[in-house]
């Protein structure tokens, strides 16, 4: 038992599904990925994510050191966002995880619930 922050964990490949485990966390990290976005432009490429939802996520990365929020002193405010050295090391294994998603769609053949009566 490894005992991280307040939780119990079984192993430490649950610390990371913790950290990533959110609807947008994985599409944040990899729309970030890419390079420094504005909140804005996070937005605009998950529209399907509400503004509190996206905030709240991007809080979490924040809080869990995988997202580096910076605020330009200016008016009005100019807040941009990038991955911090541990999140850019979450790039390959997110990559990793694209590609069997790829491959699990192409090869896995779900089964009919009335065969299997």
């Amino acid at each position: 038992m490894i005992h991280f922050n307040n939780v119990n964990y079984r192993c430490t490949s649950e610390i990371f599904l913790h950290l990533i485990s959110g609807k947008w966390k994985v599409p944040i990290l990899n729309l970030l990925s890419n390079g420094t976005l504005r909140f804005n432009e996070l937005q605009r490429q998950l529209p399907e994510a509400t503004q509190r939802m996206l905030t709240m996520q991007l809080r979490d990365l924040e809080r869990d050191g995988l997202v580096i929020r910076k605020v330009y002193p200016v008016a009005p405010p100019k807040v941009e966002y990038y991955l911090s050295d541990l999140g850019l090391q979450t790039v390959p294994i997110l990559q990793m995880l694209y590609e069997f998603g790829a491959t699990y769609v192409e090869n896995f053949q779900p089964q009919d619930p009335d065969s299997m009566k």
